[in-house]
């Protein structure tokens, strides 16, 4: 499956490593577009330039290690398309060239499902995403989530449980169903 990672859910580090931890794991192939990671870099801005630094060095990476996964940009199909926040419309445009299955973002409404539907596409919350891949392969999924939580405290120095990380991300029913 091809899912088009969103800025919104990419922004967020440890959503950010769950998911591409999952997608290391084969259960999905990640697609972004250079637009949807400069909004990541812009965002990281707004808590000062060396949070941009650092998000541009992670954008770097995350180029590097998954090579082939970058959308090229098409204005002219972002022009046909209609949503309700034009400014998302490079989105939905990047998972049409991308051939991407589903669009995994936190702003479901700025997708609506007809508008989606009528080009193969469907959208999903991260957790949503993520809970339902953790019922094909819970194995996986918690290895994932695992290596972020060791990498937490590693970088945090204190003690995260599972449950509490992953509703801090904003992936409460991930939390609820690895702690269970």
């Amino acid at each position: 499956m091809r899912a088009l990672l969103d800025a919104c859910v990419l922004y967020p580090t440890v959503m950010r490593e769950v998911l591409l931890g999952v997608a290391r794991r084969g259960l999905f192939k990640p697609l972004w577009s250079a637009r949807i990671l400069e909004e990541w870099a812009r965002a990281a801005a707004k808590l000062g330039e060396e949070q941009q630094a650092v998000a541009r060095g992670e954008i770097a990476l995350m180029r590097g290690a998954w090579p082939g996964r970058e959308v090229a940009g098409d204005p002219a199909l972002e022009a046909t398309l209609d949503l309700p926040d034009p400014a998302d419309r490079h989105v939905l445009a990047a998972a049409i060239a991308g051939g991407a299955e589903v669009i995994v973002t936190l702003n479901l409404r700025d997708f609506p499902a007809r508008t989606l539907a009528g080009h193969g596409l469907r959208v999903t919350h991260p957790d949503a995403f993520l809970r339902a891949l953790h019922s094909e392969a819970p194995d996986e999924i918690r290895a994932a989530a695992e290596a972020v939580r060791s990498e937490a405290e590693r970088l945090s120095g204190e003690d995260w449980e599972i449950r509490k990380l992953m509703k801090k991300a904003g992936l409460p029913r991930l939390g609820k169903a690895l702690a269970g």
